[in-house]
């Protein structure tokens, strides 16, 4: 469990300080980022929000929140607590035109700085649980790594970056939006920070 746990974090944290993310779209508060790296497709999304850095970290790091403002979180419970900073949650999501709904499994871990520099951070990987087993209506997904990072700007503001490592199971959600015909990822954000503020 520590090794997971561990793990996850260093996941995000890696995918965070990775190379060459070519920003794709700017809006007023929001930010777009993609890395490529053979058929891996990496997200970056940085929201500016107007509330400290730790209101938005205790916002973010428990899930339960997650259907008020991301429409792709249709429910979401907590399986386990495994400790304080780590819980696993059970999600489903709304089906895609012609597809079953999908569910995860997944370890949500959650770190405090420790030094201002850096950031908050909640990372998030698809685990197995023998006690959750794939079900027939809905089709298990996989979320490799994904997450927020939070950095303060000030007591009263701080920068939301949201990362997710794309697999062909998270592909059809982004596919409408990356070609433009859907605002989802701008959708999302902006629902993120005014939930947030």
């Amino acid at each position: 469990q520590a090794y997971v746990s561990y793990s996850n974090i260093a996941a995000l944290t890696h995918l965070a300080a990775k190379p060459a993310w070519e920003i794709t779209g700017t809006l007023d508060d929001i930010k777009i980022w993609t890395h490529e790296e053979g058929d891996m497709l990496s997200l970056k999304v940085e929201m500016q929000v107007k509330i400290p850095s730790h209101l938005a970290f205790s916002l973010l790091s428990d899930f339960t929140f997650r259907q008020q403002w991301d429409k792709h979180f249709l429910t979401c419970e907590v399986l386990q607590a495994v400790n304080e900073d780590e819980k696993i949650y059970y999600v489903t999501s709304p089906p895609m035109t012609g597809h079953k709904p999908r569910d995860f499994v997944i370890l949500v871990s959650q770190r405090q700085p420790c030094k201002p520099s850096e950031p908050y951070t909640v990372a998030v990987k698809s685990v197995t649980l023998t006690s959750m087993p794939p079900s027939p209506e809905y089709c298990r997904s996989e979320i490799l790594c994904a997450g927020f990072q939070i950095y303060s700007d000030s007591n009263s503001s701080c920068t939301v970056c949201y990362f997710n490592k794309v697999t062909s199971g998270v592909m059809p959600y982004l596919a409408a939006n990356l070609t433009g015909s859907s605002k989802s990822i701008e959708d999302t954000a902006l629902e993120c920070i005014k939930f947030l503020e």
